[in-house]
């Protein structure tokens, strides 16, 4: 048995979900700091890159990244269907116990999955907190905005919930319906379910290699309307206590 085959006959206790749109600049690095900091956890894990439609040969770099790390796993969609689909074809393929989920572009660091991995031994859902951006001013005000009209409307606590670097237990997934623009909502999508929830702070790092796919115009008014979905489930979310059953 090959070193491959022997790696994926192990069940792992790690499932690392990235979506990959465009990103092939960044990838090498990223596998490099994955496998750097997830070696010391002496922890089994696997890695699934979901290419969501990319045009830039990323599909080719995973490929070649996979002769020589046989944690990786690629999933390549036809076409771009977004950020959301990505995250739910990773969490349906994703064998470990604990799912954890960051983007590709290594504004998120991958020594701190650590952090997460700490903190989840007492909750179910771990978020990661930027509490120190590294990102224009314009977009670290139309995220602090977004944000308190967010908590405000969810009623929801948690100071950042843009960030993709957050750990879920398995289970958490076990009855959610995932629509589009929802990855943004995990922490209360857990929360209706039962599950506990918590933040820790982690790095933020300038991006190195292309571009981001996000801006104030394509995100503002699509996460309004995703935001009154998440209120109205809220509101309607079916809640009872049986004192008595015979």
């Amino acid at each position: 048995m090959n070193m491959s085959e022997q790696t994926k006959s192990h069940k792992p206790e790690i499932s690392i979900v990235i979506p990959v749109y465009n990103e092939r600049e960044n990838l090498i690095l990223l596998d490099e700091e994955i496998t750097k900091h997830m070696q010391p956890l002496s922890k089994e894990y696997e890695v699934l890159l979901v290419d969501d439609g990319s045009t830039d040969g990323s599909s080719e770099i995973i490929r070649t990244l996979q002769s020589d790390n046989p944690h990786l796993r690629l999933i390549r969609f036809g076409h771009n269907h977004g950020q959301t689909a990505a995250f739910s074809a990773g969490f349906n393929k994703a064998r470990g116990d604990i799912i954890v989920t960051m983007d590709a572009d290594l504004q998120n660091s991958p020594a701190d999955i650590h952090l997460l991995l700490d903190a989840i031994k007492d909750y179910d859902v771990v978020c990661g907190w930027r509490h120190k951006r590294n990102d224009p001013w314009i977009r670290k005000v139309s995220s602090k905005i977004a944000n308190a009209v967010r908590n405000s409307l969810s009623e929801e606590t948690i100071a950042d919930t843009g960030c993709s670097l957050k750990a879920f237990r398995r289970e958490c997934f076990k009855n959610i319906k995932l629509y589009n623009g929802l990855h943004r909502f995990f922490p209360t999508l857990m929360k209706m379910e039962g599950f506990t929830v918590t933040q820790v702070k982690v790095g933020h790092y300038p991006r190195i290699h292309g571009h981001s796919k996000y801006n104030i115009r394509n995100r503002l008014l699509a996460s309004f309307k995703d935001l009154l979905a998440i209120r109205w489930m809220k509101k309607r979310t079916i809640n009872y206590d049986i004192v008595e059953e015979d």
